[in-house]
């Protein structure tokens, strides 16, 4: 690739028109300058000539100035050389200061390649979970909704994706089910004292079939459902599964979720939307 010469900057020059009052006020400093001077070495002459000794006294001043001035230079010629000889101490120092710690840079760079060499937390996810570590009580509820993804994988359900979070429209989880049905969850992590209530099975029940298209729509939680809610479940044909039946589930010793959910669909949408408006 041909580089392009570098333009020469162009410098404008300014132009100094001619002034005749600023040359003649010039001439007439010039003028005064010159009458002192001559003033001064008359009176210096006159003073002489009565006073034939200041010669030597003139003259010694004369000598004592140029020796004054040329130690002075000698001294400031001494100086300039030290303070070069300062200046050049002072990059080496710093040379040397820069070198440990460009090998220490080095050396970080050299750490966070091996790091980056291995998987990220974003690339591996959360650890997988095992059904015998499941202690519902102790997980957050990011970690519950990673719970419930591997109870459905275990139990043969394929394209398992956790969705939960900001955004999600009520879905926690989705999946197919053995039988090829699309399932939705959502889950609840709550305590034993904190019933799910009606709100929560509206809001999942608004999404789960007109914008998720489940087949089947269950709703997970650790703690118990309400009365108003139970009802509303019924109504839309959702499933719910509460702390107890989810330890059957988790322990195999209860239905699979899908076997004995009720089928829902377009009829599904349409119950919650009748549903919603009794409410």
């Amino acid at each position: 690739m041909t580089v392009p010469a570098p333009r020469t900057a162009f410098v404008k020059r300014r132009r100094y028109r001619f002034d005749l009052r600023s040359t003649a006020l010039f001439f007439v400093f010039l003028a005064v300058v010159v009458s002192v001077l001559g003033l001064a070495a008359r009176v210096a002459a006159g003073a002489l000539e009565r006073r034939p000794a200041w010669v030597f006294v003139l003259v010694l001043i004369g000598v004592a100035g140029c020796l004054g001035l040329r130690r002075r230079w000698r001294v400031a010629g001494v100086a300039r050389r030290a303070a070069a000889a300062l200046d050049e101490a002072a990059r080496e120092a710093a040379e040397q200061l820069e070198a440990p710690a460009v090998s220490s840079r080095h050396s970080a760079a050299e750490v966070v390649a091996v790091d980056y060499a291995a998987p990220t937390q974003e690339e591996i996810g959360y650890a997988p979970l095992t059904p015998q570590e499941f202690d519902y009580a102790a997980l957050t509820p990011q970690e519950f909704e990673e719970a419930i993804a591997a109870l459905c994988e275990r139990d043969g359900c394929s394209g398992v994706e956790v969705v939960g979070g900001a955004g999600d429209l009520g879905a926690d989880v989705v999946a197919v089910t053995p039988d090829g049905r699309r399932i939705v969850v959502q889950c609840k992590h709550y305590d034993e004292s904190h019933r799910v209530g009606s709100q929560d099975l509206q809001r999942f029940g608004g999404t789960c079939f007109t914008v998720h298209e489940a087949d089947v729509a269950v709703l997970v939680s650790t703690s118990d459902f309400t009365a108003p809610a139970l009802e509303y479940a019924e109504q839309c044909g959702i499933l719910c599964v509460n702390g107890e039946t989810l330890e059957a589930w988790t322990d195999g010793t209860g239905p699979l979720p899908w076997d004995v959910a009720p089928e829902a669909g377009a009829a599904g949408a349409t119950g919650c939307e009748t549903a919603g408006a009794g409410a």
